[in-house]
């Protein structure tokens, strides 16, 4: 087995950055940041080869069952005419699954009206249906864990955000119309329409997908007072992410915000380059992407190679065309419309992206609502602690009568 120094790594991170010189700006930039990320992959470094490293990643994408689970998958249309895809799990009138984990016989548009009248006969209420949002840079698959508990229990959705996962690139976007986190808003609409056009809902949302779901409300309410029983914002923020420090020096973070949005416009404009860039430096960003995931020292390396995985596939120039809406979020007015019904609100104590004070901040706009802060958590919690994550969101199902008492 090869030994490499941590003088090796840092030499390592500074080669990396030289290649990436030729997207201007871009070179400085990740200079730095590779030599954050060498830093923290030194000490595995000094006693794991980068041959040996390579070929554990291949093991666990070979034996990793994570992201594997698939529902009945469908398509809705975004306002722009952009494709947005969706999978539904649904349940059997038995309560059990059918063997893709959607009802059987069901069709390409699960959980449309005329199916659902020969189920359960045209007098009998919508099923209520469980909606999931993922997160930036990431798709469908990061709840694979929720996904996997809940099926057969209740019927739920699953959708990738516009130019992420199996979802079509944004029109817009392709044109030059800049995303926000509105359009995210009304993307979701477009998902409940196709998939969920009826009966109560249930919404969950993870960092941007928590987002997604404020900017529903803010454009919707009425659809939040007529249809939507309960409520999940896991690891999210209503606003002022322009003031995180990501876990940086004052300097470091006042840099950072300086030179990252043109930073970012210089990879997006280059993207053959930058994609082989970062396989060509896979280990430093494993290191990077292990730090603002996780707050854990244990975890898996099944799941810690999964969320690289997740995030290792959405193109670098989709990172660079999301990133500016984040600091233009401001939903803290939107939240009142959740106010009425029951809220869980959940982080993790060391999420270094959207830090727990920020959950605590929509706490304090839903004093009612339900508000845990996982220990030794960052921001992927609901892969990084499923249980806690699944028993609270089973918590709130068993308080709306979504699913039996007693439900683990």
């Amino acid at each position: 087995m090869s030994e490499t120094s941590a003088e090796d790594v840092v030499a390592t991170a500074a080669v990396a950055a030289a290649g990436w010189r030729r997207a201007g700006i871009a070179g400085a930039a990740i200079g730095v940041i590779a030599a954050g990320a060498a830093a923290g992959v030194a000490v595995e470094r000094l006693t794991v080869g980068r041959g040996m490293r390579k070929k554990a990643r291949l093991a666990l994408d070979a034996s990793g069952p994570y992201g594997s689970l698939r529902g009945h998958p469908g398509r809705a249309v975004a306002d722009d005419g952009t494709e947005l895809y969706y999978e539904v799990d649904e349940t059997e009138p038995d309560g059990g699954t059918s063997p893709t984990g959607g009802r059987s016989g069901a069709g390409t548009h699960a959980g449309t009206g005329p199916r659902r009248r020969r189920l359960f006969g045209s007098k009998d209420p919508a099923p209520l249906t469980v909606v999931f949002s993922h997160g930036y840079c990431l798709s469908q698959d990061s709840w694979h864990f929720q996904r996997a508990a809940l099926r057969g229990l209740v019927r739920t959705v699953h959708w990738d955000q516009r130019s992420h996962g199996r979802s079509e690139r944004g029109r817009a976007q392709a044109e030059g119309v800049p995303v926000g986190i509105d359009q995210l808003g009304r993307d979701l609409r477009a998902v409940i329409d196709a998939a969920a056009p009826e009966g109560p809902l249930v919404l969950v949302g993870h960092s941007m997908g928590g987002m997604t779901m404020m900017a529903l409300a803010d454009r919707y309410p009425e659809l939040i007072r007529d249809r939507v029983a309960a409520v999940a914002f896991v690891g999210t923020s209503s606003g002022k992410l322009g003031e995180v420090n990501f876990g940086l020096p004052v300097a470091g973070v006042n840099a950072v915000r300086r030179v990252l949005p043109g930073v970012l416009k210089a990879l997006g404009s280059q993207t053959e380059l930058v994609e082989r860039g970062r396989r060509a430096t896979a280990d430093l960003f494993a290191g990077l992407i292990k730090r603002y995931s996780f707050g854990s020292r244990d975890v898996d390396p099944a799941v810690a190679r999964f969320a690289e995985r997740l995030i290792e596939s959405t193109p670098i120039d989709v990172v660079a065309e999301f990133y500016p809406a984040f600091t233009e979020h401001d939903k803290s007015g939107a939240l009142p419309a959740f106010r009425d019904i029951p809220v869980l609100i959940l982080a993790g104590d060391k999420d270094l992206v959207t830090p727990s004070s920020h959950s605590e901040a929509i706490a304090d706009g839903l004093p009612d609502a339900e508000l845990v802060i996982v220990p030794d958590a960052g921001h992927l919690v609901m892969l990084e602690h499923p249980e806690t994550v699944t028993d609270r969101l089973a918590d709130l199902l068993v308080r709306i009568g979504a699913v039996p008492a007693g439900t683990r």
